[in-house]
């Protein structure tokens, strides 16, 4: 047991010194995870009990490609390695290519792997996801932290499946219950603004289903939208002089930009509910958050049906976190004299 856990140290120790593809990539570090290093040692402890079904002597090789480095992603692809490890031991390797906010080098990372021939590729967040289904129709691809994978592959007739080799996870929360909660929390605001970034398609999507949600509740929603991150600052100065209360969806731009988002709305006295807990961490005072690590895991364990016991990819429903909850930012609230009703855990 003590060897196994030593084993699922070192390889999370090796999957966050991997570097990216070429001059562009970036090492995807885990120390934003505080999750799994404590599920990890207890991923080890039912390993040894369950001993790996993949034939003998065979190694998978898994090709990971992040989209950028923040806690969210962080965490998704450290749960999917856990749960292999967990699974398979000294069976799986795993290339982690960071892309540093780059989709041209998603590209080029998904077309590494195919020529590599890997046995299976996870492909996190939806330009990852996009520039991997580009790239191949036969290796196996799993993606997490998709929040819409319809919109992401642009399927029309959408069943909970894609019918091709791509399957995943979502990390779509319940958007209407994040509208009742700006609602529970401010009641009174008027004008809720819509802050994300124009190239992300998911965060487009969760905007326009918060909007509709909002605006049953009696709001008015504006969207302001950034390019990329060289235009945070100016649009979210914008919305913070125009607006009541901000809403942040599952953005990894903005996930990317909390400090100078903060920077510029906690000054101004604009509360912000966030999609997901990591941008809530560094700019927000609520959200209802899922775990990113938890869908990762259960990503992991979508590999291994596939890769041992030859489950079909094409036929694979989409899953979706088992969990949600709602938390606070206890700095920021105290800061902007927020007081929050029962039922919100701290974020820690």
């Amino acid at each position: 047991m003590k060897k196994l856990a030593v084993l699922v140290m070192a390889m999370a120790m090796t999957a966050a010194s991997l570097t990216g593809c070429g001059g562009n990539g970036g090492s995807a570090s885990t120390a934003d995870a505080p999750e799994s290093a404590a599920q990890a040692e207890t991923a080890g402890a039912g390993a040894q009990e369950n001993a790996p079904a993949a034939q003998d002597g065979k190694v998978y090789n898994i090709g990971i490609c992040q989209l950028v480095q923040h806690e969210a992603l962080d965490a998704a692809t450290q749960g999917f390695q856990d749960k292999l490890v967990e699974l398979l031991g000294d069976q799986v390797t795993f290339d982690l290519q960071n892309a540093s906010g780059d989709a041209a080098t998603c590209a080029t990372i998904a077309n590494q792997f195919v020529a590599e021939n890997v046995d299976l590729i996870l492909a996190n967040a939806t330009a990852s996801l996009q520039s991997a289904a580009a790239a191949t129709s036969e290796i196996p691809i799993l993606g997490t932290s998709i929040t819409d994978y319809a919109t992401a592959l642009e399927i029309d007739d959408w069943t909970g499946v894609t019918g091709s080799n791509i399957s995943g996870t979502s990390d779509l929360a319940p958007l209407a219950e994040q509208a009742a909660m700006l609602n529970e929390l401010f009641p009174d605001a008027k004008t809720v603004g819509l802050l994300y970034c124009s190239a992300e398609p998911n965060s487009a999507y969760q905007a326009e289903e918060v909007q509709a949600s909002l605006e049953g509740l009696g709001y008015t929603c504006k969207a302001y939208t950034f390019a990329d991150s060289n235009d945070v600052a100016a649009v979210t100065t914008t919305a913070s002089s125009e607006c009541d209360v901000i809403y942040i969806p599952t953005d990894n731009t903005a996930a990317s930009s909390t400090e100078i988002i903060n920077n510029i709305c906690l000054p101004a006295g604009v509360p912000i509910i966030a999609g997901e807990e990591g941008i809530c961490r560094g700019c927000g005072v609520a959200t209802l958050s899922i775990s990113y690590y938890e869908i990762g895991q259960q990503a992991g364990q979508m590999a291994y049906e596939i890769l041992v016991n030859g489950a079909d990819v094409s036929t694979m429903p989409i899953e979706f976190a088992p969990n949600v909850t709602k938390k606070y930012n206890a700095a920021n609230c105290e800061t902007l004299g927020i007081t929050v009703p029962e039922g919100y855990e701290p974020i820690e």
